[in-house]
């Protein structure tokens, strides 16, 4: 369950404290991980959450275990869903499809694909609505840097808190936290 504000691998900042570090030293004290006795092989995150995006994880111990979490995610076997709060209403519940591309440090969605984008979709539903926002479960059929984020702000909703996509400060970081994965 990684915390908003904690990279999950080492940045170009020299960040130390990262998640994969946080999970090496969990399974390095419960003696589940020795180090000096690998040759090739420490745990690994399966998956990735930005900077700011709170919520659940999955790590692998082993190489075996990560070849096959990543494969199940590879063939959509794994289903991750997040909470967002975004602002205005968004439709109760639909479908997102784009094309995502990727630029310095902040990604675009069109409706039109072109040579360096890559299709994006998502289903989502709002579970309330209150004071200009939308409290939203999201379920992801792709999983894109910033996709989420960059999909609602392409319909107009983007998340509280999250400047980079054009929704207003709220608190230090965009509201989004992935709640549940299921396999």
């Amino acid at each position: 369950n990684k915390e908003s504000g904690i990279v999950v691998h080492a940045d170009d900042r020299g960040t130390e404290n990262t998640l994969v570090a946080q999970l090496q030293s969990y399974l390095f004290e419960k003696g589940e991980y020795k180090p000096d006795a690998e040759h090739s092989f420490s745990p690994a995150l399966c998956s990735r959450l930005d900077r700011n995006t709170g919520g659940l994880v999955i790590a692998a111990k082993n190489a075996a275990a990560l070849r096959i979490i990543n494969e199940k995610i590879r063939s959509r076997e794994i289903h991750k869903f997040y909470l967002c709060i975004t602002e205005g209403y968004p439709s109760d519940k639909g479908t997102l499809s784009g094309y995502l591309t990727r630029g310095n440090k902040k990604v675009t969605v069109s409706d039109e694909e072109t040579p360096l984008s890559k299709p994006v979709k998502l289903k989502y539903r709002v579970i309330a609505k209150k004071h200009g926002l939308s409290l939203t479960e999201v379920e992801l059929i792709t999983g894109r840097t910033h996709q989420i984020r960059a999909q609602f702000a392409h319909i107009g909703c983007p998340l509280a808190g999250d400047v980079k996509y054009g929704g207003s400060r709220h608190e230090n970081y965009q509201e989004l936290m992935s709640c549940r994965i299921e396999f």
